[in-house]
């Protein structure tokens, strides 16, 4: 008996809503996709709600509940799937926290969350990279773009305390409207010493990062080139390590991780997966997308189950550019050309959806395509969302998308 191959690839962000400029279309829907369309017509459509109806899913959150995990039981916060995926080796009572490398003016007063998009900060944080506080050591190492993983080293340390990213007060509300507003101060979330201790630390080290941060020669040449300088670090998503069960002893397949942000990296490593570095998979919008789908045909001979992750399509729709979000998918179409010679069930979907005119994520439902070997599809001419929503898959959530793909 042929054992089965699964290739998952996660388009982040691409479910979309109408836009005017497109004829009221979607990216996808106006993009040109032949061989996403054929996967289509000869596979099963539907719109999946990942987290469930009306909630906006982050990304870390949609792809542990893809991956057929429990939020509740098995998230670990977003700062240690973050150091897991740029290689941080967590010790026990550490505490991972994502960031932002930011602009603020001279008020605190946040210009940019992104600094730019600038794509490459290892030159900025270099000089915070194993700085000492009331005995607590900051490890930071560079992720893709602008993000950073920060990890607090010490005892009596607490993962109880806010973000000072604006967008972010907490992981729970966000804040649409952010421009302008000032960097938030860490608090303790709870009454324990612990909780007090680390957020006064953490303070400590963003404001004596700021100084070092306006003091770096990087910063006077980005404005001599007139670019916004990067000169803070915006904190998000504070969590212990947590080891989660691995994806081969949950599901019984061995599995690989492909992608170029340390995000989608991290879960990889979580998840036991093993990850397959690919030349020029970078996470941003010049990424080789046609390298890793062919890293993906080349490891469906090795492992059961491949995910690939492709993030451009976010990033596009994060900056409102809807001419290159439906360009990108124009290229990721390119790159699967012929896909289903493989002889994997090939599922194409995302992790949320991230319309062009709000520039974030939304509540929306996302496509999703499942294309199974020698099986009677739909049908449908084309994979886009409103095609997607006649499919005879219907409307699923997220949790049981692992459970539909294997036929559990």
């Amino acid at each position: 008996m042929i054992k089965k191959k699964y290739l998952l690839i996660i388009c982040d962000g691409m479910g979309d809503l109408p836009i005017a400029e497109l004829g009221n279309k979607t990216p996808l829907e106006a993009a040109s996709t032949p061989n996403l369309d054929r996967l289509a017509q000869n596979g099963k459509l539907g719109l999946m709600y990942v987290l469930g109806k009306g909630i906006r899913p982050n990304s870390d959150e949609a792809h542990l509940v893809l991956l057929g995990y429990d939020l509740e039981k098995d998230y670990p916060g977003r700062g240690p799937i973050e150091a897991a995926g740029v290689g941080i080796v967590l010790q026990e009572g550490d505490v991972a926290i994502r960031a932002n490398l930011a602009t603020i003016d001279q008020d605190l007063h946040v210009i940019d969350r992104r600094a730019g998009r600038i794509k490459d900060c290892s030159a900025f944080i270099k000089d915070l990279d194993g700085m000492e506080i009331d005995e607590v050591k900051f490890v930071l190492k560079p992720g893709t773009g602008y993000r950073v993983a920060l990890v607090m080293r010490g005892k009596g340390l607490s993962d109880q305390i806010t973000n000072s990213d604006v967008h972010y007060a907490t992981e729970d509300k966000i804040v649409e409207h952010w421009e302008g507003l000032p960097v938030n101060v860490i608090k303790p979330l709870d009454d324990s010493v612990e909780a007090k201790f680390t957020a006064e630390v953490l303070q400590r080290f963003l404001e004596r990062a700021h100084e070092v941060l306006e003091k770096n020669p990087h910063n006077g040449k980005r404005q001599e080139n007139r670019e916004v300088k990067g000169n803070y670090l915006l904190t998000r998503g504070p969590g212990y390590f947590k080891q989660l069960q691995s994806f081969k002893e949950k599901w019984g397949k061995t599995a690989c991780c492909i992608a170029g942000a340390g995000l989608y990296k991290g879960l990889g490593v979580m998840a036991g997966m093993d990850l397959i570095e690919v030349s020029g998979a970078t996470g941003m919008p010049d990424t080789n997308v046609g390298a890793k789908i062919q890293a993906a045909r080349e490891q469906l001979k090795n492992y059961d189950f491949v995910f690939v992750h492709i993030k451009p399509t976010d990033i596009f729709s994060e900056d409102g550019n809807w001419q290159g979000k439906r360009e990108f998918i124009e290229k990721i179409d390119l790159a699967i050309d012929f896909l289903e010679e493989t002889g994997a069930v090939i599922c194409v979907t995302a992790d949320h959806s991230t319309p062009c005119i709000l520039k974030d994520h939304s509540a929306d439902p996302v496509p999703l395509l499942i294309n199974r070997p020698g099986e009677f599809g739909d049908g449908i001419e084309k994979f886009s969302e409103p095609f997607c929503a006649k499919g005879s898959l219907g409307a699923i959530e997220g949790k049981d998308l692992m459970k539909l793909l294997f036929e559990y």
